[in-house]
């Protein structure tokens, strides 16, 4: 067996993290608070409804393909995909469009609302190809540890195409005029934390993700990559560890010698924090050993957290999709709400998911089990009656569209916001998505995936390279393994 190598959590990051290593022969223990693997992607059963917890969007499934392969696995290995058609549906003041899974429709429903939209949607998604082709190939394959990384001669060549000093705002308003296509595509930003004016329009690359490759669903829920993630770990070798909440991590002589858990100490080679890195930071680590100080991380622009509700309804809604976005009201206004005024929203923008209306079993028969999502700024206090208060300014909303009255209905209702982000995973202020990616928070900018003090600790997830997501997680457990890796050699 080689060296010992301890993962502070089992989310997405994590779990590729551990998986690496043990295939590199590392004698991996995964360390998690919680009673099951998955982080933010934990799912929970209750009243015959299943919910997955966090993650509720399937993009990018090439980058999946790819991670299973490298265990000599495929996705359908071990959860079955189906694409979603429409892939969701967007609710203005006026009216709704249907996204649908077939790129000439979308491009015929942008030319019904703006001529020449159609064609200025097929050459943007054309130069989004590249930043989405260069992004995952290289540049989030990058530790980010120096900026001669960026001078390499494959990716130095396409460092124009990237647009990473232009705005997304910059690069819509010169494409699409009508508010609404461009509010369209823009969606993916407010989610990964950011406005589209100090956003690098290089994130078009999630409108190819979208569009092109299509957004999916993995039969049993977001939580059957879990459960494969944490299947093919084990057939590596990696050993878990649930309940083990980590208290502290121990250090001697400059070097991480393991971790302190609620029940006992364990003496470890490398230690690889994948819970929020602020927390391992400032919280598990004695103050000399910090990467950062509390003043970085309050200079930090950090990505919305939020209000989710799960409810169950005793019965179904013809009317709604698998994913539906209500920009039924002033996006803007929301916007200024989360990054300037540091408030709630008076009329919020929300997210709805219906996962039983693609997989029947996850609600009780002639039942729907909803997810809802409203972006907020992170660090608020989020007091029970301001729950309670937003949800019912949204819900209103959505009885208005889908056309009934559904209170009654209600037979089962649950809240988690940022105080719960902040209880279940030291989720620093409570965020759910990381920082922000704005120029100054990217690649090199973000914080550094190796401690600076202790030459064998890592941090891996959505607040170090390359950022927030599945995806982007999946790849940040890879780059740490191959570094711990490459400093065993």
């Amino acid at each position: 067996m080689g060296a010992k190598c301890i993962v502070i959590g089992a989310g997405f990051s994590g779990l590729s993290a551990a998986t690496y290593l043990a295939k590199a022969g590392f004698d991996v223990h995964v360390y998690e608070k919680h009673a099951i693997a998955g982080g933010r992607g934990r799912y929970f059963e209750s009243k015959g409804f299943t919910f997955d917890m966090g993650p509720s969007w399937y993009w990018m499934p090439d980058l999946f393909e790819k991670y299973f392969a490298n265990f000599g696995k495929k996705v359908s290995d071990y959860y079955q995909l189906e694409r979603l058609d429409p892939s969701y549906e967007v609710i203005w003041k006026e009216r709704s469009d249907q996204i649908p899974a077939n790129l000439d429709q979308i491009k015929k429903l942008f030319e019904g609302i703006e001529k020449g939209a159609g064609a200025n949607l097929d050459a943007f998604l054309k130069d989004a190809k590249v930043k989405y082709d260069v992004g995952t190939g290289m540049l989030s394959k990058m530790p980010g540890f120096s900026i001669m990384e960026f001078f390499k001669k494959e990716f130095a060549k396409h460092i124009l195409k990237l647009e990473v000093f232009t705005s997304m705002q910059k690069s819509l308003d010169r494409k699409f005029k009508n508010e609404e296509l461009k509010r369209l595509l823009e969606f993916p930003i407010l989610f990964l934390g950011g406005t589209a004016k100090n956003t690098p329009a290089l994130y078009s690359l999630m409108n190819y993700a979208d569009m092109v490759l299509g957004t999916w669903f993995p039969m049993g829920g977001m939580y059957s990559v879990v459960r494969a993630m944490q299947k093919v770990a084990e057939e590596e070798g990696v050993q878990f560890h649930f309940n083990a909440e980590v208290e502290r991590i121990t250090t001697k002589n400059g070097k991480a010698t393991g971790i302190c858990t609620n029940e006992s100490c364990v003496l470890a080679d490398y230690v690889v924090a994948s819970c929020d890195y602020h927390f391992a930071d400032t919280h598990l680590l004695e103050p000399q050993w910090s990467n950062y100080s509390e003043a970085y991380w309050e200079k930090k622009t950090f990505a919305p957290s939020c209000l989710l509700y799960y409810v169950g309804l005793n019965t179904t809604i013809p009317k709604l999709q698998h994913h539906s976005l209500f920009f039924d009201t002033d996006f803007d206004e929301h916007i200024k709400a989360i990054y300037q005024d540091k408030t709630w929203a008076k009329h919020p923008l929300f997210y709805v998911s219906n996962t039983n209306k693609t997989d029947q079993s996850l609600a009780p028969e002639g039942h729907e089990n909803l997810f809802f999502l409203i972006p907020s700024c992170p660090g608020l206090k989020d007091t029970e009656s301001v729950r309670k208060e937003n949800f019912d300014l949204i819900f209103s909303r959505f009885e208005t569209f889908v056309g009934r009255k559904l209170r009654s209905n209600i037979v089962y209702y649950k809240e988690f916001a940022g105080s719960h982000l902040e209880s279940e995973y030291n989720a620093y202020k409570g965020n759910a998505y990381g920082l922000a990616n704005t120029l100054n928070q990217t690649a090199i900018f973000k914080p550094k995936l190796k401690n600076k003090k202790l030459n064998n600790l890592y941090y891996t997830g959505q607040l170090t390279v390359p950022g927030p997501g599945v995806p982007p997680s999946l790849i940040s457990g890879q780059l740490v393994a191959q570094e711990i890796i490459k400093q065993a050699s």
